[in-house]
């Protein structure tokens, strides 16, 4: 607890990933007051083709009462 699940384009390098991963535990552990042993980060990589349906249509349409920041696109 907590896990995040960050969704996005393919191309970033396994080292951008794993520093957006690392950033991503430090600062959830701090603002949520846990350790960062308690933090697990998921890192899934959609086609931008297919972004609308796997990831804008269920995840942030379909979540609306849980989507705490919404983002500034429509695709």
């Amino acid at each position: 607890m907590p896990h995040v699940i960050i969704k996005l384009y393919p191309g970033r390098t396994e080292d951008v990933k794993k520093n957006l991963a690392q950033a991503i535990v430090k600062n959830v552990a701090e603002i949520a007051n846990c350790d960062e042993r308690a933090v697990s980060v998921a890192i899934e990589e959609v086609d931008p083709k297919d972004w609308a349906e796997k990831v804008y249509e269920p995840d942030i349409l379909g979540c609306k009462d849980k989507l705490v920041v919404e983002p500034g696109y429509n695709p």
